[in-house]
């Protein structure tokens, strides 16, 4: 983590949760971050502005600090072993705001862009996302309540299986009830 450059961006007081409310996160962008986002890779690349390994939980970002995040050709790197996966997911929701947005583009997991790369370990496809969204119409939530992970909405999703899946996911609030289960408030 690379905690003077948050500071540069922020603002110089310790308390860097307070000044970071608005952040426009590009998860993995190597040399090329989109322009007016603060990028988080793992490698020390020109423009990086967070060098952090996003495997490793908690992320350096405050709860609710994130706007809109990106992940453009990340998620199929994430090793979804013993529910890494659902932990990464889980986290994006932590970084970002009640009703922020999650911009994920990946190669579908049945395509020849998938396949060819030897780095790829996390086969996703169109109906992967409804393990997110426990309100996606075509399950029901079924799929989502095998793990329950924190709730997003699934606000556009297309695909190719011979190409890429672009799929944007908005964070939904929840609130916990007596009994230590929780509870989804309604979102848009």
């Amino acid at each position: 983590m690379n905690v003077e450059r948050i500071r540069q961006l922020f603002g110089t007081k310790p308390s860097i949760p307070k000044q970071a409310t608005g952040i426009r996160l590009d998860i993995g962008c190597g040399a090329n971050k989109q322009s007016g986002f603060v990028g988080m890779d793992m490698r020390d690349l020109p423009g990086v502005d967070i060098v952090w390994n996003w495997n490793n939980f908690p992320w350096p970002l405050p709860n609710g600090s994130v706007l809109v995040a990106m992940a453009s050709h990340v998620v199929e790197h994430i090793n979804p072993v013993d529910g890494n996966f659902l932990r990464w997911m889980d986290e994006a929701w932590r970084v970002l705001k009640i009703g922020g947005e999650f911009m994920i583009s990946l190669p579908h997991g049945s395509s020849q862009g998938y396949l060819q790369d030897p780095t790829h370990c996390n086969a996703c496809n169109e109906v992967t996302w409804a393990y997110f969204d426990p309100d996606e119409p075509y399950t029901r939530g079924m799929l989502w309540s095998i793990y329950q992970p924190r709730p997003w909405k699934i606000k556009f999703l297309t695909w190719s299986p011979a190409a890429n899946i672009e799929v944007i996911m908005v964070k939904r609030s929840l609130t916990w009830k007596l009994d230590g289960s929780m509870e989804m408030v309604p979102h848009g």
